[in-house]
């Protein structure tokens, strides 16, 4: 498959097609060093990218953010948003999570044309709006939408 055809897998090559694409639009916006991960549907990191002076726990903090929307299936802002509303809730999701769950924008469900889930992207190193920016132009370079 190239990335001319409309995707309906999350391979390698459109996970770091994903990640190319947010670490360019993170330079087109001057941002902070970031860092990005790509989970597949089950929630396996399928692949990884970190700009040179990104701090040390921005892996943990981007798979953080992909894990937690795959595992309520909606995005890491609307997990932030929940936060607000049931803190005790979210807390006590975090601690049930092996990975880990952020609740900051930055963390987008990724689907094919069709709505099918194939994944998550997590992006950290800037304002949490700024790493949402760098995921949702991963998820479309690779011709994916964003559900939730």
């Amino acid at each position: 498959m190239t990335l001319d055809e409309k995707p309906t897998i999350l391979s390698l090559e459109r996970a770091e097609t994903m990640i190319a694409a947010g670490f360019r639009k993170g330079g087109e916006l001057g941002l902070k060093p970031l860092s990005i991960a790509v989970l597949d549907a089950g929630g396996h990191l399928l692949a990884f990218g970190r700009q040179d002076g990104s701090s040390i726990m921005r892996p943990q903090i981007a798979i953080a953010k992909a894990s937690g929307a795959l595992g309520l299936g909606v995005s890491s802002r609307t997990i932030g948003e929940m936060a607000g509303e049931r803190p005790s809730f979210i807390a006590a999701l975090h601690r049930l999570s092996p990975q880990g769950l952020l609740p900051a924008a930055g963390g987008l469900l990724v689907a094919d044309s069709e709505g099918r889930l194939l994944g998550a992207i997590g992006v950290t190193g800037d304002t949490s709006d700024n790493d949402e920016l760098c995921a949702l132009a991963g998820v479309a370079e690779a011709g994916f939408t964003t559900p939730g």
